[in-house]
This record gives structure tokens, C-alpha cells and sequence, in this order.
């Protein structure tokens, strides 16, 4: 019997993180791969409305505000930050970053094609695009389709004064005054940076509490900064209406009766997978709520030759979706397809929210070891650290968490500039089941952030009853 002779080993479905990682994973496998977007440069279209632009966003943001504080740098006469300007730097480092990707398919040899793909059946998609369609074949299949923001029939978007997050970098100008709609990672993000650009900002979330899975002290610390740039909070509250009044400005009316008013609104509630458009009926899969795809540890859906991985298949974490993760992803999913080894740690995964102040964290938390581990915790603050000074970014501390007995380290926890950095010099140590006596003995460059590992860990030592 002939064995079945396919275009692809593997066809992608989306070129965001997890399908550039799984394409470049098995090609360099040596199998036949190729990936198929609607829209090509690679990943042009998640890079607009996804990580990259979000992070290049706050980076603008950031270094305008750098720029206030030394007079002498090259700012704006009046220090302000126009939307013209942030889109400009944005759409600078899409272009560089969706350059660099075509270079690396190229390079390990990744077909493109452009066009929207449906399946026909379990090795067969129609690709459509302007100039027709055509039927490409596979063995396997990886769904990396992403997710949008999700809808709501009670929120009347415009894209103007009623937006979500994939709207924004279409304003012709900042608010003035702003309100929000869902405290997850895109709100709280959000919130920070344009509170940071002197916007008044309403953020508004049904859950009494922010970021219910970030320890404690951080998020007081964050809240209070927060505050102290004039973000008013509305938690435990629920939004039944909005819309936009007599007076051209958009209002939100709450369950309990008060009615936020303001310029424009974001509503950043919920993403969406983009699988509706794939027709999975004719493969026999269903998508389960909000367009999300089932997996297995495998990331393999119930039809054996088909795989998920990035956004589209849930977030390790409710409310937080990561480039990172999705990469590795990506990467594993090429490997179980093709039976090669992999292997991966999601407990040493780490987090980060790139809010103003920035919040990264790796390992347990404090709710994790409270009830039944001996712990500890070592506390190093940014105002202690010659480099925040010189950054002037004194506000925000490294919090380490470690066995009270054995003195490994369990967490790491931090606020304040770099922190989504300097966590993995914590995520290296966790790995190896270092003790923080290997922060105290270590030599950090001086002056650097990284430095709080030090201090944190002889504030711990000290609390234990332990000299140097």
C-alpha cells in the first residue's frame, strides 16, 4: 500500500510566537513546513495588535518620562507625548521585528502563504485569498490562531470614543480623560501608562480585588502608585451599560447606580479565539467557550494530527497571555507531533505585567507556602540601590521567599524598573535549588539593579539569626 504523499509534514495555522516557534522547531527537524496567515510580513498583524506593540508602547511612554526628568535630553519643549509619536516608534520596531522573522523562516527554509485557511478535512485546507484559493495538504496541523479582544452587545464599539486595545493605536490623539473597563493585564497595563501621560483614568472591574494571583504587598504598592497618579478605582462594581451621551462624552453605568463619565472608553474584557473562521466542523472539532481550543499536556486536540498552542488554546494563568509561553509552546507542540524529546518547567515559567511600575515574578508566592511550608522572606528596596537612583526610579522593592530550615530559595518577587529582567537571575537560582547564601557570597557589577538579589537575601539571612 502507497503511503499518502502530502505538500507539508506540518502546516501552521497563524504566524504569531507559538506558530514562528513550532514552524522553525520542525524545520529544524528536518520536515517540511509551512505557514499559512492571512496576512504577510510574518506576524505582521499580531505584532500591531499583540505584545510588541503593547511593550514598544510603554517603552515610548517610558523614555518620554526619562526625558522630562533630564531637561537636557532632546524632549518636546512642553515634555508631552503625542499618539503621532508613539505610533511612529511602534510601527518602527514592527517593521525591524517583521523583517527579522521573514529572515529566520527563510532562512531554516519555512514556506509562506498568504491566505485565509478553512479545513476540508483532517490533512486539507483551502488557503483564499485576492487572487483565488487552492487546496494545500499535511500530515499534522498547528493551530496558532491567537485571540482578539472579545465583544460585547452592551459595549457600542466605535473605534473612536468607545475602543478595545486593538483600536487604540488608531486614536488621532490622547484622552483627556478615560475610562476603563476590566482590570486584567491589558486594563491594568493600560491604566498605568496612560495615568503615567497625565490621562485621567476610571478603572473599573466586577472582582473586589487587582491581579488576585500577584502577591500582596505588590499589588498595595502598585495600587498606591497607581493612585498617587490619579487612577480612581471602581472594584466590586459591574458595568450594565454604556454609551455615548447627548454631550459627545461616553458614560458607563454601574449596577450599584453611579454613572462614570468621561472622554473615551477602553474595554478591555475577555479575549476571543480566532477560531470561527477555520471550519472545524469539518474535522469533527468544537471550540470550547470563547472560541478556545481543547488540548492535552501534548497540546494535541481530540483529532490525533491536529495540535494547539499559543492564546487560542487558554492562558497558563486567568487573565494573563505571554509571548514567551507561547513560544515554548509552539516549540514543544512541534516536538510532540514529530516524537522528540522535550522537556518543559511552567513552574519556573515567569511572569511579568509591564505596567509603570513594572511587576515580574517567578516561583511559589507567599499564598502558595503560607499554610504548609517554613518560609521566609528577604526584602531589598530599590531606594537602597545606587543604580534606581541614578535611573531616578527609587520607588519598588525585590521580595525573596526561602525555605526557613534548608534556605533554598522558593520566589522571587518584584516591582519596580527591570524587574522583567533581573527576575530570571531568580528563576536561574530556583532551577538549581541555590539557597540564598549564593546571593550573599556572589559579586554583582556595580551599579546595578541586580544588586538587590544581594541585599534581599542579608535582609533574609539576618531574620534567620545568620551572620556573614
Amino acid at each position: 500500500m502507497t503511503a499518502q504523499i502530502y505538500d507539508y509534514d506540518l502546516l501552521v495555522i497563524g504566524s504569531g510566537p507559538a506558530g514562528q516557534t513550532g514552524a522553525l522547531g520542525a524545520s529544524k527537524l528536518r520536515k517540511r513546513v509551512a505557514i499559512v496567515d492571512r496576512k504577510w510580513p510574518a506576524g505582521k498583524s499580531s505584532f500591531a495588535n499583540g505584545t510588541i506593540a503593547s511593550k514598544t508602547l510603554r517603552e515610548a511612554v517610558l523614555n518620554g518620562l526619562r526625558q522630562r526628568t533630564f531637561p537636557s535630553c532632546t524632549a518636546k519643549q512642553d515634555g508631552t507625548i503625542s499618539m503621532a509619536d508613539l505610533n511612529s516608534r511602534v510601527e518602527a520596531v514592527i517593521r525591524g521585528e517583521t523583517e527579522l522573522i521573514k529572515s529566520q523562516l527563510d532562512h531554516h527554509h519555512v514556506a509562506r502563504i498568504e491566505g485565509e485557511a478553512t479545513f476540508v478535512d483532517a490533512h486539507t485546507v483551502k488557503v483564499s485569498a485576492g487572487q483565488g484559493s487552492r487546496l494545500v495538504t499535511a500530515e499534522n496541523f498547528l493551530i496558532a490562531v491567537g485571540t482578539r479582544p472579545a465583544s460585547n452587545n452592551h459595549v457600542p464599539l466605535d473605534g473612536e470614543h468607545i475602543y478595545n486595545s486593538d483600536q487604540f493605536l488608531s486614536l488621532r490623539s490622547l484622552p483627556h480623560d478615560l475610562i476603563i473597563v476590566g482590570a486584567g493585564l491589558v486594563g491594568i497595563e493600560y491604566a498605568s501608562l496612560l495615568a503615567a501621560l497625565g490621562v485621567k483614568v476610571t478603572l473599573i472591574d466586577q472582582r473586589p480585588e487587582l491581579l488576585s494571583f500577584v502577591d500582596r504587598e505588590i499589588v498595595d504598592n502598585f495600587t498606591s502608585h497607581l493612585a498617587q497618579l490619579g487612577v480612581s478605582f471602581r472594584l466590586g462594581q459591574e458595568v450594565v451599560e454604556c454609551g455615548i451621551g447627548s454631550d459627545h462624552r461616553v458614560f458607563a453605568k454601574l449596577a450599584k447606580g453611579e454613572t462614570i463619565h468621561g472622554e473615551s472608553l477602553l474595554y478591555t474584557i475577555g479575549r476571543q479565539g480566532n477560531t470561527d473562521q477555520l471550519n472545524l466542523a469539518a474535522v469533527g472539532l468544537k471550540s470550547a467557550e470563547s472560541g478556545k481550543l481543547v488540548v492535552d499536556e501534548q497540546f494535541r486536540t481530540s483529532v490525533p494530527n491536529i495540535y494547539g498552542a499559543g492564546d487560542v488554546i487558554g492562558f497558563p494563568i486567568e487573565g494573563l497571555y505571554y509571548g514567551s509561553i507561547s513560544m515554548e509552546q509552539g516549540r514543544l507542540a512541534s516536538c510532540n507531533i514529530f516524537g522528540f524529546p522535550a522537556v518543559s518547567r511552567p513552574h519556573l515559567f515567569p511572569y511579568a505585567l509591564y505596567g509603570i511600575p513594572e511587576i515580574s515574578m517567578v516561583g511559589q508566592s507567599e499564598q502558595d507556602l503560607i499554610a504548609r511550608t517554613p518560609y521566609e522572606v528577604g526584602i531589598a528596596r530599590y531606594g537602597d540601590l545606587t543604580k534606581a537612583q541614578i535611573l531616578g526610579a527609587k520607588q519598588g522593592f525585590l521580595k525573596l521567599l526561602f525555605h526557613a530550615d534548608s534556605l533554598k530559595v522558593l520566589g522571587v518577587h518584584i516591582i519596580g524598573e527591570g524587574a522583567a529582567e533581573i527576575v530570571h537571575i531568580g528563576q536561574t537560582a530556583i532551577s538549581f535549588g541555590a539557597t540564598i547564601e549564593y546571593f550573599r557570597d556572589a559579586v554583582f557589577n556595580h551599579p546595578t539593579l541586580a544588586e538587590a538579589y544581594q541585599l534581599a537575601a542579608l535582609d533574609g539571612l539576618r531574620k534567620v539569626g545568620m551572620e556573614l
